[in-house]
């Protein structure tokens, strides 16, 4: 998904050949429908061939109806309702048929590439954005659905008529038709010429479509910091010009396909003209029968229509082919993080201990930036060990590694003493909860969010969870109680609730290891009062790290780990730390003699 520079390999095929070859991944999953291709197929012959018979029921007609003179024309016409009877009814299954594919291989696309990017680390949503990829799952499968759903009936059925309609002109008039198929090479050649420049510009206007839809995404959601800075103007103008960018990309598409058009159906209907012309002479003469020039002039008009339109399908196709390209690449890529192909199990019954055996770890776009150096740490079953530290000391990056979301490049990192690459992550996974600062909280039912972490928890268990995490009284006073729906990322709660609900979360799960990233830092007294006794609750007999950004709350902790620039620099409980004046008691000594002064003062006496 990276901007990358491939050179053309040599003897490669043109670039508007491999680009169509994106679409062998649509049509794969196309032919897994095959009743449904059948009788889409079946109804376009007949729809193709009724088509192709309407001339000749006018030849009929003239020639035997009119030009013979027995005056009884009925039983022809009658026979011409009947083809446009069938034409109607074939047309609209092949219609249905059609769009029921297109729309079946977006869904299945779709899920395919959904269930990819659950497999994918953490690390792939760093160097690629979610909004972009989300462009790509809307916006690219549009132009996929058209492409199944109707490009490709349209490029058949134009094909079917064309050819078809070539060897219907070739029994009323050989030498007609011969001048006909070579006009062909001249309009196939500007279509390769210009099919390949609209090939980079179609892939470069879905790509600024891909833009478009990611800044939409993300001034919406940071709606509030954009009116709280009043950068709303900025904004606007930012957005402009993306979609102006879009706009302009698409300007040249638009020229290209206009261009390709013109010309093609200019040559077509010039050469049409000049054989009509031939043919009129013909029947001046007596060669040609009415009925056969008039049949030679509709099919010739069907045949340069359906050639015309091929120029626009090719178009389409090219497009189709970038948005599949660019889906191919999701569906392509592999996790980073993967069980091995024999994953050790983890010991049963867990005993929660967690060893970090001296660790160096980079985030993949902080290369050069260690996050980690030669870092060991071991907590031992049921222990309570609190990390703190300065902002960039590794932290949370702890965390990342226990839950496997990245391997160190050095070092090993294990769970009940089975290295975490030796074992399944799922497994892994399954023995820790996470409470996080953030919580995150989905677009759902209050019941769904609790019981995220335990899906097939019972009403019962939702809410004895609800009320050790002070959240039951709350939850109760909803309009729809479990049912009520929380809006977008939780907004219709306060922050000291969306935490209560995310420890309640935590609890359903009831994992022996339990990762803790200071879920008080943002809260009013009252509402951390609540959440640090749920959290009291959570921690007992549970194995826990606690990242603390508030030093009061992690002076029960059974050890405190000082952290600075990915190294342990000090450790031990908070009175013994106080006493070694390091690192630990100036952070101390700030954050108390802070919050000291931010108390009011009593009135003076005098």
């Amino acid at each position: 998904m990276n901007d990358k520079t491939i050179s053309p390999e040599p003897d490669a095929p043109p670039a508007s050949l491999k680009k169509i070859g994106n679409l062998r991944m649509v049509f794969e999953r196309a032919v897994n429908y095959p009743k449904q291709i059948s009788l889409a197929l079946l109804a376009l012959l007949v729809s193709a061939t009724a088509t192709l018979a309407i001339p000749a029921g006018f030849k009929t007609i003239i020639d035997k109806g009119f030009i013979a003179g027995n005056g009884n024309v009925a039983p022809y016409f009658q026979g011409l309702l009947g083809i446009v009877a069938v034409l109607a009814v074939a047309t609209a299954f092949r219609f249905y048929f059609v769009s029921w594919l297109g729309e079946r291989v977006v869904a299945d696309i779709r899920l395919a590439v959904q269930n990819n990017l659950l497999r994918l680390a953490p690390g792939f949503f760093e160097e690629n954005r979610p909004s972009e990829i989300a462009s790509r799952m809307t916006s690219d499968t549009a132009v996929i659905e058209q492409v199944v759903g109707t490009t490709v009936s349209v490029a058949l059925r134009n094909i079917v008529i064309g050819l078809g309609g070539i060897i219907y002109l070739f029994t009323l008039a050989p030498a007609l038709t011969a001048g006909l198929l070579l006009a062909i090479p001249v309009i196939v050649l500007p279509i390769v010429f210009i099919g390949r420049k609209l090939t980079n510009v179609s892939r470069s206007s879905q790509d600024r479509v891909a833009d478009v839809g990611a800044m939409i995404a993300e001034t919406l959601g940071a709606m509030k910091i954009v009116q709280a800075f009043g950068q709303q103007d900025r904004e606007h103008e930012r957005f402009r010009g993306a979609v102006e960018s879009t706009f302009d990309t698409a300007k040249r598409r638009i020229r290209l396909r206009a261009a390709m058009t013109a010309i093609v159906i200019g040559l077509i209907f010039t050469g049409i003209t000049m054989l009509m012309w031939r043919g009129a002479i013909g029947v001046a003469e007596g060669t040609i029968s009415g009925g056969t020039i008039a049949a030679f002039v509709l099919t010739g008009g069907l045949v340069a229509g359906a050639f015309g339109a091929l120029t626009e399908v090719y178009g389409d196709l090219l497009r189709g082919a970038g948005a599949a390209g660019r889906l191919a690449e999701l569906l392509s890529e592999k996790p980073g993080i993967a069980a091995p192909a024999n994953p050790i199990a983890l010991p049963e019954p867990s005993r929660g201990q967690i060893a970090f055996d001296n660790v160096s770890f980079a985030y993949p776009t902080r290369p050069d930036a260690q996050a980690l150096r030669n870092f060991s740490l071991t907590v031992s079953p049921g222990e309570t060990v609190a990390v703190v530290g300065p902002s960039g000391a590794g932290k949370s990056t702890l965390f990342q590694l226990a839950q496997r979301f990245y391997d160190p490049q050095a070092g090993s990192v294990r769970i009940d003493g089975v290295a975490l690459p030796s074992a399944d992550p799922a497994e892994i996974r399954q023995r820790m909860a996470l409470v996080p600062q953030e919580t995150v909280l989905f677009a759902a039912s209050a019941r769904d969010n609790l019981r995220y972490g335990k899906w097939e928890a019972t009403d019962e268990e939702i809410w004895e969870a609800a009320r050790v995490a002070n959240a039951e009284k709350f939850l109760r006073a909803l309009p729809d109680g479990l049912d009520s729906f929380m809006g977008e990322a939780g907004t219709r709660l306060s922050g000291g609730q969306r935490q209560r609900i995310s420890i309640a979360r935590a609890l359903l799960r009831n994992t022996p290891i339990l990762l803790l990233d200071e879920a008080t830092s943002a809260l009013d007294a009252e509402s951390e009062k609540l959440v640090q006794d749920a959290l009291d609750h959570l921690m007992q007999d549970r194995t826990t790290i606690v990242i603390a950004h508030r030093l009061a709350t992690v002076r029960s902790a059974d050890r405190i780990i000082v952290m600075d620039e990915g190294r342990i620099v000090e450790q031990g409980d908070h009175d013994s730390l106080i006493a070694k004046n390091g690192l630990y008691a100036r952070l101390a000594e700030l954050q108390f003699s802070s919050a000291e002064t931010s108390r009011p003062k009593a009135p003076v006496q005098i």
